[in-house]
């Protein structure tokens, strides 16, 4: 086991990182394609090709998950990694042509870097090219490059968000792994200790501000004119070596929320735009009660490494630099 998304098997993750830039993309690659769901909680989100996601939809399997930065500018990466499938023989047979199936999401991180920087076809192609079965790199990398949490009382006083992968073994063969992008609103926390990690930073005295403890006290107030708190979305992507029909992955894609709320804190806010895929490469039996409540688990695990791995970048303090 890497502690990776790449634990299951067939499953490939490439990354395109800018820190010069401050963006990048990651690739999850299922060539052979693999069953996938889709839930969106957040209020903001970035997507492409996440409606035949819905059960109700023809196409059963989808080839790639293309999770980017440079918002909705970023989703243009998606058409390099349909190109990358394209070239290697992968795609939906329509008879004419195979026809990749690559659904993408992307956060907001033009705050950081370089706003006029996105990753476009030729860095979607580049992380197809540098996609492997080893465990993935995280921290600021690919998705993560440019990410931020903790950003209520603006942009300058966050701390460095990025991207993070674990997995767990559950026996008989049966895997559950989760790789995101932490980009969010508010803080992340240690589920163990309910300890701010990463967060909203005091301006003067240094320390979290605990960004949950603060939205409550804004009685009769928003934080609508804070433009800086929009610059959010956490991405996921779950991955599972069990056999799954598309209800199923919606299912497990939403119970793996739970993740996320578990270590983010305010999470799903209207200035977020969270989304959780799920893969299913359809090899071993498993429970959906109990695949939803392990990537659950799995995933507020990945929040945790991701903030943990980042480093400080254009002068956003990492987790690790403000501890040490």
């Amino acid at each position: 086991m890497k502690n990776s998304l790449t634990d299951i098997p067939g499953i490939l993750v490439g990354h395109w990182t800018s820190l010069d830039a401050g963006t990048g993309c990651t690739v999850v690659l299922c060539p052979q394609g693999a069953v996938a769901g889709v839930d969106v909680r957040g209020g903001a989100p970035a997507t492409r090709e996440t409606d035949l996601l819905d059960p109700t939809c023809t196409v059963q399997k989808v080839h790639a998950i293309l999770l980017g930065g440079g918002s909705a500018f970023g989703l243009a990466a998606a058409d390099g990694v349909m190109h990358w499938l394209e070239a290697h023989g992968y795609g939906f047979d329509t008879g004419v042509a195979r026809v990749p199936i690559v659904s993408a999401a992307c956060l907001f991180d033009l705050p950081l870097g370089r706003a006029d920087v996105r990753p476009g076809p030729e860095e979607g192609y580049a992380a197809c090219e540098a996609a492997s079965d080893t465990a993935s790199a995280e921290g600021n990398v690919g998705a993560g490059t440019g990410a931020a949490v903790g950003k209520l009382l603006g942009f300058g006083q966050a701390t460095k968000g990025g991207l993070g992968s674990a997995s767990r073994h559950l026996g008989g063969g049966l895997v559950v792994a989760a790789l995101t992008a932490v980009n969010a609103v508010g803080d992340v926390i240690d589920p163990a200790t309910g300890h701010i990690l990463a967060g909203a930073r005091k301006p003067v005295t240094g320390g979290f501000v605990d960004s949950e403890s603060f939205l409550q006290s804004l009685t009769g107030q928003t934080i609508q004119d804070l433009a800086s708190s929009r610059s959010n979305t956490t991405l996921a992507v779950v991955a599972t070596n069990a056999r799954l029909t598309k209800a199923q992955a919606r299912r497990v894609a939403m119970m793996a929320h739970d993740g996320l709320a578990r270590a983010i804190r305010p999470s799903h806010h209207p200035f977020d735009g969270d989304i959780v895929f799920v893969l299913a490469t359809g090899e071993v039996e498993g429970d959906v009660g109990v695949l939803g409540a392990t990537a659950a688990g799995v995933l507020a695990d990945a929040v945790v490494r991701a903030v943990r791995a980042a480093r400080s970048l254009h002068g956003i303090p990492a987790a690790q630099d403000l501890t040490a």
